[in-house]
């Protein structure tokens, strides 16, 4: 049965896991995963087209202006995007994509594709995620603190999403999520073709027996 993979956007407070999720998610289920490109500087282990695509400002506001990304947004004074042609090609191909974005970008993507999924990720509670952003002790308290006022900011955007799935245990969050996937991937609307098909071979069948 031939049909469009979905897209799945995650999304979720800063500090709550999300790369650690998808990281999950590629590996156990075999989801194609568009790479961002951001303006950040790499965090310590991170690799330049295996974690994001690192631009410069100039570089990125070139394909800005080219269209190279389906969104893009700017988060706590850095650019992110996602590229363009690489999603739109493994659709066609029948795979999940799933895209790591923030909020901003959920809601150009949604605009885009309105067969989108997107799930937000969360904490347990606010005080387990500002506890997962300082163990982290890759930034200062003052960027912390901007973190942590975005999240604020977040959560007038939640509701926008169509699943909330909460990041307390890592192995049955992913589970969760790829549970939510799996529904999706079920739904009619995602299966016109085969339903075209079976349509049309029934129709043969019962002309033949007919005969």
């Amino acid at each position: 049965m031939n049909k469009k993979g979905v897209l799945i956007v995650i999304s979720g407070f800063s500090g709550v896991g999300k790369g650690t999720v998808v990281k999950k998610l590629v590996e156990k289920y075999d989801y194609s995963l568009s790479v961002s490109a951001t303006t950040r500087q790499p965090r310590p282990g991170e690799v330049d087209g295996k974690d994001y695509h690192f631009k410069t400002v100039e570089e990125f506001e070139n394909l800005i202006d080219y269209n190279g990304f389906i969104e893009w947004a700017q988060y706590v004074e850095n650019y992110y995007g996602t590229p363009r042609k690489y999603v739109e090609d493994e659709l066609a191909k029948g795979k999940n994509v799933i895209l790591e974005i923030e909020v901003q970008g959920a809601m150009n993507i949604k605009e885009q594709y309105p067969d989108a999924v997107l799930i937000f990720l969360t904490a347990p509670d606010g005080n387990t995620l500002k506890t997962r952003l300082e163990s982290r002790g890759t930034e200062d308290t003052k960027v912390i603190a901007k973190r942590l006022k975005r999240a604020f900011e977040e959560t007038e955007d939640m509701s926008h999403y169509d699943y909330l799935v909460v990041n307390d245990d890592l192995d049955i969050c992913v589970e969760h999520v790829h549970a939510v996937i799996l529904a999706e991937s079920f739904k009619t609307a995602k299966n016109i073709d085969y339903i075209s098909n079976m349509k049309e071979e029934l129709s043969k069948i019962r002309k033949e027996i007919t005969l």
